[in-house]
């Protein structure tokens, strides 16, 4: 039986608890990758360590129950989970912010309001330099 097209598209965790950016995030993403949401990263963690494992992560700075710096530094610091490409998206456009979370391992950060092709773009071009690529 031949794949349907949602199966081959690489799975991208969403940590946002705007429901109105959760659904511009859904829409704009659901033609590249297959978005699973979450409202915040505990419910993000709690899914990667029951092993959905997916191709990427976005995740927004000012989640409730563990914020996206705390959860880039879980899943940094985790051996399990610190080869995933982690975007932060956040509204905050403070350099010491970007360069702190880059430094942990954010592999971009994105600042809102957005270009939803850029997104798409610039994540698409992570996945392609860690070979996860899929679906064109």
């Amino acid at each position: 039986m031949k794949p349907t097209t949602e199966e081959i598209l690489p799975a991208i965790v969403v940590i946002e608890d705007d429901p109105y950016m959760q659904g511009v995030l859904r829409h704009c993403l659901r033609d590249h990758f297959k978005p699973i949401l979450f409202n915040n990263g505990l419910d993000a963690l709690s899914h990667l360590q029951a092993g959905h494992i997916p191709d990427i992560i976005i995740s927004d700075l000012n989640t409730p129950l563990l914020n996206g710096v705390k959860f880039l530094e879980q899943v940094k610091n985790s051996g399990f989970f610190n080869t995933i490409p982690v975007v932060i998206l956040s509204g905050e456009d403070n350099t010491d912010t970007r360069i702190k979370c880059l430094e942990i391992g954010a592999e971009d950060f994105v600042v809102k309001p957005f270009n939803p092709r850029e997104l798409n773009a610039r994540l698409k071009g992570i996945l392609k330099r860690a070979n996860k690529m899929i679906a064109g």
